[in-house]
């Protein structure tokens, strides 16, 4: 069985190969993401950045409104740090 491709790296690797797709998606990214098929709720605003040799983007998502401080003291011990080198981690794409 093949593993399902996931749809943001495919769409990432479209912005490595397509400046005009990548620049269709930082100008509007709703409409390129629901048209690649990434459903974004209505309400959700998406901010596309580009990293560069120079500058990384660290992104904190929203704390769980639903964990009480000991069951976050427990999550964190998962912390996975994003690649800062340039990266060719396989998880980037």
């Amino acid at each position: 069985m093949e593993a399902k491709e996931n749809p943001m790296q495919k769409i990432i690797a479209r912005c490595w190969e397509d400046e005009e797709f990548k620049k269709r998606l930082m100008a509007d990214p709703a409409k390129i993401l629901d048209a690649e098929g990434v459903n974004v709720p209505d309400g959700v605003s998406i901010r596309v950045v580009e990293d560069t040799d120079q500058v990384r983007t660290l992104i904190i998502p929203p704390a769980p409104s639903h964990l009480d401080d000991d069951q976050l003291k427990g999550i964190t011990g998962g912390f996975d740090p994003p690649c800062v080198e340039p990266c060719h981690d396989s998880r980037y794409g």
